[in-house]
């Protein structure tokens, strides 16, 4: 059954409306700050995250320098240039026209990785484990030889990344070269991926190695990195007493001093050769050992052989001036 309302009631609704609408809106626009979203930033990598990631390649980064210098006999520098997330449609836009593309298996996820390297390094690279000198060459693509060469090159790369990514439980595994034809298929081209850019540096040359993450891996990986960024951890027993042992080898100045007095400029101004300054400090106070400007103990002075020493006294707060 439906409830009727009297006029007087319905009046007095309306005059509520009008008393309180204007009011509620004023407190709410008092209240409230709307900000605009930007849906274009979500699930971007946060300060937090980009440190983790950064920790993480720059390791990986330090290893292949040392690992691919000493296998090629020549100085070799690799060094985290950007880590940022793109459409995967953008990253393909950047793999040069001439290039050398190869598909990645992560384990245990299952999931293909994107790695490109630039097919300038390849000359001087292959020159190199041919027994050469490293010589530059010119951009061309790679003979079968070649490119069997460059794939060593590659699986090297992937056991690197495998040593430097453990913490997330991730295994980088070469599956093979992919033409530019074939690139686009191992992922959508509208998915947003995690792209890590280094710069190498040859004597004979120079140039880019990319990667790029699908966002299945990427989550994964920047999940595991935050829980594991901001997890406390102690250093290992070992490692606690190598570092107690390195500090005990630092050296510090120290000195035996009187403690500090305030003194009269004019006394100051009126020195001279064999002027007598007095401190007012009585012949019972103590010197003060110090070291590194900080205050350790009392402290009298002494003589060990043909030396000056300090014989220090019981250890005990520093005395108030």
């Amino acid at each position: 059954m439906e409830k009727m309302l009297k006029q007087d009631e319905i009046d007095a609704l309306f005059q509520a409306a009008r008393t309180t609408t204007p009011a509620a809106v004023e407190d709410l626009d008092r209240s409230t700050s709307v900000v605009p979203y930007n849906f274009n930033r979500a699930g971007q990598i946060s300060n937090e995250q980009l440190r983790a990631i950064s920790m993480l390649n720059d390791l990986f980064a330090r290893n292949l320098t040392h690992n691919l210098a000493a296998w090629l006999r020549c100085k070799f520098q690799v060094n985290l240039v950007s880590a940022e997330q793109i459409p995967f449609n953008e990253f393909l836009m950047r793999i040069p026209e001439i290039s050398y593309v190869s598909s990645v298996r992560l384990e245990p996820l299952g999931a293909l990785s994107v790695l490109q390297l630039d097919l300038a390094l390849a000359p001087p690279i292959i020159d190199l484990l041919l027994g050469g000198e490293g010589r530059e060459g010119p951009l061309r693509e790679l003979t079968d030889i070649e490119e069997a060469i460059l794939g060593s090159v590659v699986e090297i790369i992937c056991r690197e990344l495998t040593a430097a990514w453990q913490s997330v439980g991730l295994s980088f595994n070469f599956e093979r070269r992919q033409m530019q034809t074939q690139v686009a298929r191992i992922m959508s081209v509208t998915e947003k991926t995690l792209c890590l850019s280094f710069e190498v540096r040859m004597p004979q040359g120079s140039g880019l190695l990319n990667l790029a993450f699908p966002a299945v891996v990427a989550n994964t990986i920047l999940r595991r990195l935050t829980s594991d960024w901001g997890r406390h951890r102690r250093h290992a027993p070992e490692t606690r007493a190598s570092l107690e042992t390195a500090a005990r080898k630092i050296s510090f100045g120290g000195c035996l001093q009187l403690p500090p007095v305030r003194l009269p400029a004019c006394e100051i101004q009126n020195l001279s050769p064999g002027s007598v300054l007095r401190l007012n400090l009585s012949a019972a106070v103590p010197a003060e050992w110090r070291v590194g400007g900080q205050y350790l103990a009392p402290a009298e002075p002494v003589r060990h052989g043909a030396h000056r020493a300090a014989r220090i006294q019981a250890p005990q707060e520093e005395p108030r001036t």
